[in-house]
């Protein structure tokens, strides 16, 4: 048995030995037929790479699939430059970021290749490239997009035909000529002119390292996108590898690291609705790569509703000069939303996009900034959730919220500072239902909601309606209740679509369908809706919003809120330092949010929204309901005569006490508390309540001025 083992171990050693030689022979085989191949393959000159032509271009197009946004190298800007033209910082940041060894190699770098097709290989297909600037010039210039791993051997192979048939200052000015830096901008003479108004030999070290940064991917990496941080982290990595390089100093490093560059843009025309369009391209680079979109002829249709976008661009562009007359608030955003599907109806992300001066590129809708007040309806939903009602009476009095501190607002033991907000027209009503708390958005009793509802279960009511990225709880406090957290426009606006269709959620869609060269769909809309709060609490919400008696006392009858012969439902927001005003506001079927400030976050005057944003957004609104379907909010169940007297709007039922000496704020319809003093906040809302109650006999005074 002994010797049959070691003939079985001969022969699967001489298999393995027979595999080895066969793999060696087939190897050579497969290298002798790539250097033949390579030997007889034709380069183009240099001529035919300036004179190629795209084959066929990706066109955009509003929902009607007749109004086309823009097309895809439609209106390509280029200027050629010879290499001595290029400043040398541009040249040799360039290289470091896309190909450190390109003087050195001969087309080709034999350990990105290894690298990358280890992982082509695990993956099954072409996933990463190791390109040089040679290939990417070939890429460029002569083979199609077929991303298979023949494409990438006979890139290669061209690579090394190329290299020694041209010089490599030849094949650099090639690339620099070539390479897109966003829009319709080809080649580092038309970008550098259109950046920084300046030829691209005139480029500081920053500047260089910039455009240097963009191609890889320059929808995404766009100055004027949602993405000017990783712009900002890239360019420092350009700068990085040029000093590891040694092309530059340290010192030299940190002072391009420091330098202030202002980016600039000319006028690009062909192009509507300029910000969706962005927003849509990113999406298209980032899902099938820029050199599909720009070469495959694809034909993208969204869904912009063109006779809406036109509109509010015309809107935006109209209040937003008004407004830094009269207010110091230079731009303004607009979105506007089916909220049946979560189709994109309208985006304007600023009053204008080729403004220079006022960064018209940035689209304001996509950033986040504080909501101000519009933020409340999501801790009165939560409540509701919990039991309470529009009719439950709070207390609007000057209440201290620190628990540190005495029910005074003065500071207790070593507590340095107390939070005692106040309304937006410094008065106080008393007893007021949740109702007019958030019709009228007065602030203590908002405070005082966001404390019944939870901190952290009001965020996860805003997070599951659609506002993302507002973190971990506890870093805010109840401050939350006036805008404590940022959100965008777009989020917001999509969130009240919630409210509007009646506690269901669809997510923000701009793309119906994409179809390919050959009209075969490859992508097309599907609805996934999903219901986030009840539908009654929705109706709730949105019979509060839409209530025009009840915010009558703090807007007036004919506010710019108010609709006659419509169902409107809306909130304003300001933030306390006066740097962001909003108003979101729907009917049944349409969601628009409207902001107005500035992008540097300088202040505006001391307005508030329904003066500010209010009358832009009353205007798109306006318009928009004579275009669109109309329907009628449902009421909400009326409230239970079966529950707490307080919950149900009767205050003065057993002594007039805070709300906390009948409710537990973790069971609201559970039994009143057996010790109402085990609540942190107890006595500092029943304090100024007793107060209240000695010196005003249970009268309220009635507001008279405007809200947030």
């Amino acid at each position: 048995m002994h010797r049959d083992g070691h003939t079985e171990r001969r022969k699967a050693l001489g298999f393995v030995l027979k595999g080895i030689a066969l793999a060696g022979i087939l190897f050579f085989v497969t290298t002798g037929i790539s250097i033949l191949w390579a030997v007889t393959l034709d380069i183009p000159t240099f001529d035919s790479f300036q004179a190629r032509e795209i084959a066929e271009s990706t066109k955009i197009y509003d929902r009607t699939e007749k109004v086309v946004l823009y097309d895809i190298h439609g209106n390509v800007k280029r200027t050629i430059v010879p290499i001595s033209e290029i400043a040398e910082n541009a040249q040799e940041a360039t290289i470091a970021i896309e190909d450190a060894k390109f003087f050195e190699h001969s087309g080709i770098d034999p350990k990105g290749i290894a690298r990358a097709f280890l992982v082509n290989i695990g993956s099954g297909s072409v996933r990463q490239g190791g390109s040089t600037i040679t290939q990417q010039v070939i890429k460029m210039t002569i083979l199609t997009n077929d991303r298979s791993i023949t494409r990438k051997i006979k890139e290669a192979v061209l690579a090394i035909k190329l290299e020694r048939s041209m010089s490599k200052n030849d094949i650099l000015a090639i690339y620099l000529n070539e390479a897109p830096y966003g829009g319709s901008m080809y080649g580092i003479e038309e970008a550098s002119q259109s950046f920084f108004s300046k030829s691209a030999k005139e480029l500081t070290l920053a500047e260089s390292a910039y455009l240097a940064a963009l191609p890889q991917a320059p929808t995404y990496y766009s100055p004027y996108g949602s993405h000017r941080d990783k712009l900002d982290e890239r360019k420092n990595l350009v700068l990085r590898r040029m000093r590891e390089l040694g092309m530059i100093t340290e010192a030299q490093e940190a002072s391009a690291r420091a330098e202030r560059v202002i980016f600039h843009q000319r006028d690009d025309g062909g192009i509507k609705a300029p910000h969706f369009v962005d927003y849509v391209r990113s999406y298209l680079e980032e899902k099938y790569g820029r050199e599909t979109i720009e070469r495959e002829g694809y034909t993208v249709i969204t869904t912009l509703d063109w006779r809406l976008q036109d509109r509010a661009q015309e809107i935006v562009a109209k209040h937003a000069a008004e407004n830094e007359i009269n207010f110091n608030a230079r731009n303004a955003g607009l979105v506007a939303i089916d909220p049946k599907t979560g189709q994109i109806w309208a985006m304007v992300g600023s009053r204008n996009y080729f403004d220079r001066e006022n960064e018209g590129n940035f689209n304001i809708t996509l950033a986040h900034r504080q909501p101000g007040s519009a933020f409340k309806p999501f801790a009165y939903a939560t409540a509701f959730a919990k039991g309470f009602t529009p009719d439950t009476v709070i207390f609007d009095l000057r209440t201290e919220f620190d628990t540190s501190c005495n029910p005074d607002g003065t500071p207790r033991g070593e507590a340095s500072s107390c939070y005692h907000p106040d309304n937006y027209d410094e008065m106080f009503r008393g007893p007021v239902s949740m109702r007019n708390a958030l019709a009228q958005s007065i602030n203590v009793p908002s405070v005082k909601v966001m404390y019944l509802a939870g901190i952290s279960d009001s965020i996860k009511t805003a997070e599951t309606m659609g506002i993302k990225n507002l973190g971990n709880p506890t870093q805010y406090g109840l401050s939350l209740a006036l805008g404590g957290g940022e959100v965008s426009l777009l989020e917001l606006t999509s969130a009240y679509g919630v409210f509007a269709n009646e506690g269901a959620r669809n997510q923000p869609a701009f793309i119906l369908k994409i179809k390919d060269s050959r009209g075969r769909t490859i992508e097309e809309f599907r609805q996934n809706q999903r219901q986030v709060i009840t539908i009654n609490i929705a109706r709730q919400i949105t019979d509060v919003l839409s209530d025009n008696v009840a915010r009558t006392p703090a807007f007036g009858a004919h506010s710019p809120l108010y609709f006659p012969g419509y169902d409107v439902a809306v909130k304003t927001g300001t933030t306390n330092d006066y740097r962001d005003a909003w108003i979101i506001g729907y009917s049944p079927t349409i969601s628009a949010g409207a902001w107005v400030g500035n992008n540097d976050n300088t202040p505006m005057e001391k307005r508030v929204a329904r003066y500010i944003v209010a009358p832009l957004w009353n205007e798109f609104m306006a318009q928009a309901l004579q275009i669109i379907p109309q329907e009628s909010f449902i009421k909400p169940e009326p409230t239970p005569q079966t529950i707490k007297s307080i919950l149900r709007g009767v205050w003065q039922d057993g002594g007039i006490h805070s709300i906390l000496y009948s409710i537990d704020k973790n069971n609201p319809l559970g039994p009143a508390p057996r010790n109402p003093g085990d609540d942190p906040q107890f006595i500092l809302w029943e304090t100024p309540v007793q107060h209240w109650a000695r010196l005003r006999q249970f009268i309220a005074p009635q507001a008279t001025t405007t809200p947030q």
